[in-house]
This record gives C-alpha cells, sequence and structure tokens, in this order.
C-alpha cells in the first residue's frame, strides 16, 4: 500500500515505511522530528523544474507532464521500481513539504508509482 503525507503531520504507525521524497529538506522540521527511514532526493524534481513549477496552479499541467518525463530517466525509474516493490510487501508513505495536498510532486511520484506495479500484474 502507498500513500502520501506532509512533513508536517506527525509520524503515525501507520504510515510503515516513510520515505522524504523532496529534494531540500522541509522548512521549520528538525531532523529528529521526521521520524523517516529513508531520504530520496534524487527521485524529487529536478531543482530547474521545481524552481519554475513555485507552487504555481497555472503551471500544475505542465509541471505534471514534465516531472514524469524526468521519472522516466533510468536512475529515477530504477527508484520507483523499487519504492513499487517496497509498498507491494508493505505499506510505504511518501513525505513531501509542499502546502498544497493536491498540486505537489508526490501525487505524481505516486501515481508513477502505482502505474509502475499495475504494469507488473
Amino acid at each position: 500500500m502507498l500513500s502520501i503525507k506532509r512533513a508536517y503531520l506527525p509520524a503515525e504507525e501507520v504510515d510503515g515505511h516513510r520515505v522524504l521524497v523532496d529534494r531540500l529538506w522541509p522548512r521549520g522540521v528538525k531532523r529528529t522530528d521526521l521520524n523517516i527511514d529513508e531520504w530520496l532526493k534524487d527521485v524529487a524534481p529536478s531543482t530547474e523544474l521545481r524552481k519554475w513549477f513555485d507552487h504555481r496552479s497555472d503551471r500544475w499541467l505542465e509541471f505534471s507532464a514534465s516531472y514524469r518525463a524526468e521519472l522516466q530517466r533510468p536512475e529515477q525509474a530504477a527508484e520507483v521500481s523499487r519504492l513499487a516493490d517496497l509498498a507491494a510487501g508493505g505499506v510505504v508513505t511518501l513525505i513531501y513539504g509542499a502546502r498544497s495536498e493536491t498540486e505537489n510532486h508526490a501525487v505524481v511520484l505516486k501515481s508513477a508509482i502505482d502505474a509502475c506495479h499495475l504494469k507488473r500484474r
């Protein structure tokens, strides 16, 4: 099972394996408070794409498409596949720092991981 959760919400046992998927550490969160199992910076959008998007709703569709393209690169695709394997074996929660719960890269990443899992069936 795969879910997403803001870094500013408390960790819960039901979160399972917690993976921070941001390139930058979430602002105002102490490292000791986040309670993550791993930090995958390289699966996050490139710095250029992240800065261009700037969490603007009018850029969401283009950002999503561009980020999906980045996730097709060999290194990112390998991480997507690994996360799909982890989620197939237990609960995995993708942790992100963005304000929006609907227009953030973790939503796109979750969709890519879900699609990877479905292809294997």
